[in-house]
């Protein structure tokens, strides 16, 4: 499966050049943002993709938009991909709010606030990224799927620091990291 990380939020911009969190709930793309996705889209076109999941948070689903309209596939929204909730910006939209906004889409599964009410600790999201890695090694389909998501899902799944826009590929079927260093920035 691929991997692909959301572009850059506004939160991104604001945190890469202070450090400090600019306190924005759900952020949404930057133009930059905007430009990285249809850049991925571009990119991912003629790599075979016939799913596409996608992380219930605006920046996610908006990187994932320029994808799914190029291929003619719908977006799967995917709670298990969400990022691990350790700022502002991991505080997400309600379920309402995400039906009003994407009425294209299926958020009937999700709980009305579906992201966690404290932070995530690294057990909780290195257990998270498991249980996906084991629903997606069921699925036929796992080699042709893009996951719209996070730098600290990817984290949690690969060990690896990916930028904003980038994405790598996973194979489900090997074990995740048993540990993460969440220093990577």
């Amino acid at each position: 499966m691929i991997l692909l990380r959301h572009g850059q939020s506004e939160f991104n911009l604001h945190f890469n050049a202070t450090r400090q969190d600019p306190g924005i709930e759900d952020p949404r793309l930057t133009p930059l943002g905007h430009e990285q996705a249809e850049a991925a889209a571009e990119a991912l076109a003629a790599q075979g993709v016939t799913r596409i999941l996608a992380s219930p948070y605006t920046r996610a689903l908006q990187t994932a938009a320029p994808l799914a309209r190029r291929l003619g596939l719908p977006v799967h929204v995917q709670p298990l991909v969400r990022e691990r909730f350790a700022f502002t910006c991991d505080v997400g939209s309600h379920r309402d709010e995400l039906c009003a906004a994407w009425p294209e889409l299926d958020f009937g599964h999700l709980d009305a606030i579906w992201w966690p009410q404290e932070e995530e600790g690294s057990d909780s999201i290195l257990s998270r990224a498991r249980l996906f890695r084991g629903e997606m090694r069921e699925r036929p389909d796992w080699p042709h799927t893009v996951v719209v998501c996070h730098w600290g899902f990817i984290m949690a799944m690969t060990g690896l620091s990916v930028m904003n826009g980038h994405w790598l590929r996973v194979d489900p079927t090997e074990d995740g990291p048993l540990t993460v260093s969440w220093h990577h920035g």
